[in-house]
């Protein structure tokens, strides 16, 4: 037996209680060898005793948020009621592109025992908001985008999940629209990813512009690691595309 957080390579913390813990649960005892029940519930009782009192949203770990994104991501893949390889590809990519080919490679063992779970979206949300701070949370949304955009259409079970999941996160329609804004080429689309209207005057452009920079900037996902600060700058160049666009539109 060993310790789970050094073979995932990556913290976990509150990721490991709860409806999020009872899937990494399954997932090892099905398709991970080499530990057991006993394991995961001694590393549990161990994060409990490192938790000190404060904000609980410090207690945020780079695994955490690994793992969020697999258990998220296997409730998106199964939307349209199949799991399409290309999805499956995409998690896998981004994962080797984000922590580097052994640990994405665990990572996605661990993946495809979640996968094969029914979860509940509503109470892994409630786990996750009620322990992650909102900007890591927007990252999430915009990962789950990234995955249903990568078979090239989005089918409309995928975005009535994603918007479900947003909700459940306590993340804005306004917040969502964004977001969902930035994996369509529309030109409208720079109005809602900035959250104005295409009335805006010129002063209320740049005035929705600095307040989705401080919003969206990477530096509010320092805690989380170099591994997502990739995704974050992403999310954030889509942002300064779309006052660009605007600003060419307008003669800026």
């Amino acid at each position: 037996m060993g310790s789970f957080t050094k073979w995932l390579g990556a913290g976990l913390g509150f990721s490991l209680g709860g409806p999020i813990g009872a899937a990494i649960g399954f997932a090892i005892g099905q398709f991970v060898s080499g530990f057991s029940d006993e394991d995961i519930t001694k590393e549990q009782r161990a994060y409990q005793r490192r938790v000190k009192t404060g904000s609980r949203f410090e207690q945020t770990q780079s695994g955490d948020f690994e793992i969020c994104l697999l258990v998220l991501a296997s409730i998106v893949i199964k939307a349209d009621g199949k799991v399409d390889q290309r999805e499956l590809d995409f998690v896998r990519n981004q994962f080797v592109n984000m922590y580097g080919k052994q640990r994405a490679n665990n990572a996605f063992k661990l993946f495809n025992g979640i996968i094969k779970k029914e979860v509940s979206a509503r109470q892994v949300c409630i786990q996750i908001r009620q322990n992650m701070p909102h900007a890591s949370r927007l990252q999430l949304v915009h990962f789950l985008f990234g995955i249903a955009k990568s078979d090239q259409y989005v089918v409309q079970a995928e975005l009535e999940e994603i918007k479900k999941i947003a909700g459940y996160l306590y993340v804005n329609l306004q917040d969502y629209e964004s977001i969902k804004a930035m994996f369509f080429d529309v030109s409208a689309n720079a109005y809602k990813i900035l959250e104005i209207s295409e009335s805006a005057s010129n002063e209320e452009v740049k005035k929705g512009y600095r307040k989705m920079v401080k919003k969206y900037h990477p530096d509010k996902l320092q805690d989380l690691g170099e591994a997502h600060l990739k995704g974050a700058n992403e999310k954030f160049q889509s942002i300064q595309s779309a006052y660009e666009t605007i600003k060419k539109e307008r003669g800026m």
